[in-house]
């Protein structure tokens, strides 16, 4: 596989449409979707290094600069244990970032400060009135750009997703787990990889 280089550049706007890209796709399939993991390449790294791939993956041009590739679903991908799957994931050199696409029920500030334990704010979760499901995006670069996307559940039209660098900064700063040294190697390989679900966005 060949590496990235120091001298590899990757527009500014390259990571905010990888993002609208992978939450475009992933709402095409609707919702109630397991979390779900994807791999950033450089689209010209990935032509001039793997054709082969890059022609599988239909990456066949580098006018969208980072090729997203699905890693399939993240096992424990649920709010409790998601920080523990995303370090897990070790990711090869050839990979400049990552994303991953999740669904949550939000409250408002005030309905979580009056929820003195995780059953209470769950049960809130699933009545409060209050309450609304969304999608969430984030994504994240090995250089530590991060971009994230939301769309909510009662306005479920491209229009209305909202996009922003500091829009999920949570999720963002847990997903950069993965670029953080570790003594064990994770299951994130994408290129040369061990997911059976690898795919390129459509």
């Amino acid at each position: 596989m060949h590496e990235v280089g120091p001298d590899s550049s990757i527009p500014s706007d390259a990571l905010g449409r990888a993002v609208i890209e992978i939450e475009r796709h992933v709402s095409s399939a609707g919702w109630d979707q397991p979390a779900q993991l994807f791999a950033l390449v450089p689209t010209s790294e990935l032509l001039a290094a793997e054709p082969q791939l890059a022609a599988e993956l239909g990456a066949d041009d580098a006018s969208q600069p980072l090729t997203p590739v699905a890693q399939g679903e993240l096992p424990g991908g649920d709010d409790e244990h998601l920080a523990d799957a995303l370090a897990r994931i070790e990711w090869p050199d050839g990979v400049s970032g990552c994303a991953v696409a999740v669904e949550r029920i939000v409250l408002p500030a005030s309905a979580e400060s009056g929820a003195d334990t995780d059953a209470e704010l769950a049960r809130l979760a699933g009545s409060d009135p209050r309450r609304h499901e969304v999608r969430m995006v984030a994504a994240v670069l090995r250089d530590g750009d991060r971009f994230g996307a939301v769309r909510l559940r009662t306005h479920d039209e491209d229009s209305a997703v909202l996009t922003g660098v500091d829009l999920v900064p949570t999720l963002c700063q847990v997903l950069s787990l993965t670029f953080e040294p570790t003594t064990a190697g994770g299951p994130g390989s994408v290129l040369g990889g061990t997911s059976d679900n690898e795919e390129k966005l459509p």
